[in-house]
């Protein structure tokens, strides 16, 4: 019975947090973007050791309303951790050029919105103690 139940646990879990799929592949991120005629939403973190990345994303990314928005983007996540055993060196190398690209002043959390030939359409960053994601919901409407 423990089984069942601890099953029906994980796949609930793991339906819930699937609900917003983010790319680590951007060449894969602008192939499906112009396939679908949608925009690109690029996320720089630090996500082990950015304290505004980790409030952002339980703020914003965390939330339903940003679950429902996502669905109007292709999402790409570039990660430049601390902790080596988060990503791959190869992920690393990859989100470093992005980083120098798309993000050069190297400001935690970033978001990046382009369109579907990676063009930078306009940009939103920071997050302070005040826990206040409006204006990213703002940003991200405007730019579905």
């Amino acid at each position: 019975m423990k089984f069942i139940i601890s099953l029906f646990l994980t796949t609930i879990l793991a339906t819930s947090t699937s609900d917003v799929e983010w790319k680590t592949d951007f060449s894969e991120a602008k192939s499906i973007a112009k396939h679908e005629k949608k925009n690109i939403m690029m996320y720089f973190t630090g996500s082990d050791w950015c304290g505004p990345c980790k409030m952002l994303k339980e703020d914003l990314f965390d939330s339903k309303e940003f679950k429902e928005l996502s669905k109007n983007y292709v999402l790409v996540k570039v990660d430049i951790p601390r902790r080596v055993d988060i990503i791959s060196e190869e992920q690393l190398k990859k989100n470093k050029e992005l980083l120098g690209t798309y993000n050069s002043d190297k400001v935690f959390p970033k978001i990046v919105f382009l369109n579907p030939r990676g063009k930078k359409m306009n940009e939103v960053e920071g997050y302070n103690s005040l826990r206040d994601p409006r204006h990213y919901f703002e940003m991200i409407k405007k730019y579905q």
